[in-house]
């Protein structure tokens, strides 16, 4: 496996050991805004970006859609270490980015002026910066490409689109939404719903209650974020968790809970939407990350300010 062509250390802050750690991978465009660089880049050609970003590599950067989630997960690591300054299942974040070095300076700057505790900067020139993230242990990859994104899905890896867009951030402690079907679970009741409609869909989950549903794209990660949540008690933890299911709880919130269970997951908070709008729901949580796979629900949190990802 090839290296990244550049890997930056970051000596300021702590280096995680990555077979204990939570391994995060964002793109630079999902964790800070750049928008007007990206248009730049697109429209003039890498030489281009990479004078402005060389002209303009001691301004910050303004914060992109991942931002919030990044700090509250450095919260959740202070939380950690102040109960046990040994510990070493900590979340461990690396920017993986296709700027060349020189160009990746303002990356660096700006993450140090914000305080952000990114362990590595890598600077990779392939096509296809995918391909590093099983050797770096990443569990979650969150990018501002959707090809990135599928490319990570089909590596395995839980990956979600991030939207850029104005975020307000919300105070800790970390929060995070999942959808049901084709996020946190396999799509198999989302095909019998678009083949049979909701009566065969129902029909269909009363018949398997008993049998855990299939896993979805990222079942991992949330595995692992449940498994960082259950270091502390319900009343303290620093993390909290939701699932905001277009199912509906009547009829089909039964096999969706008992599937929890078997896995040993542990939610704070479920919601059974029965099909109604995600958005008001989401307001009233203001989570750090929501991950969705349906268009329309992304859009719904957006209207409310939330940070959405999309799961292709």
């Amino acid at each position: 496996m090839a290296e990244p062509e550049s890997t930056v250390i970051n000596t300021n802050v702590k280096q995680k050991d990555p077979s204990r750690a939570l391994v995060i991978a964002v793109t630079t465009r999902a964790i800070f805004n750049l928008e007007e660089e990206h248009k730049l880049y697109l429209e003039k050609g890498k030489e281009e970006y990479t004078r402005h970003q060389q002209a303009n590599q001691d301004k910050p950067l303004p914060p992109g859609t991942a931002f919030a989630f990044i700090q509250a997960v450095q919260y959740v690591n202070k939380k950690i270490l102040e109960s046990n300054p040994a510990e070493r299942d900590l979340f461990d974040i690396l920017v993986l980015s296709n700027n060349s070095p020189e160009s990746g300076v303002r990356i660096i700057n700006s993450a140090k002026h914000y305080g952000l505790e990114i362990s590595k900067f890598c600077f990779v020139s392939d096509e296809d910066s995918t391909q590093y993230l099983k050797s770096h242990g990443v569990k979650l990859f969150l990018s501002a490409d959707r090809t990135d994104v599928c490319n990570a899905l089909r590596r395995g890896v839980s990956a979600a689109f991030v939207f850029q867009q104005e975020v307000q951030a919300p105070s800790t402690p970390l929060r995070v939404v999942f959808d049901g079907d084709a996020v946190l679970f396999s799509d198999e009741t989302d095909q019998i719903f678009q083949e049979q409609g909701l009566e065969g869909a129902v029909q269909y989950e009363r018949a398997m209650e008993a049998i855990p549903i299939g896993e979805g794209p990222l079942k991992a990660f949330a595995m692992h974020l449940g498994k960082m949540r259950k270091k502390f008690g319900q009343e303290k933890s620093p993390i909290r968790t939701y699932l905001v299911t277009a199912r509906s709880g009547r009829d089909m919130g039964i096999r969706a809970i008992k599937t929890l269970r078997e896995w040993g997951l542990p939610i704070d908070e479920a919601f059974f939407m029965d099909g109604a709008p995600k958005g008001p729901i989401l307001a009233q949580i203001q989570p750090h990350i929501f991950f969705d796979d349906g268009f329309h629900n992304i859009q719904g949190a957006q209207n409310v300010g939330v940070p959405s990802a999309w799961v292709p």
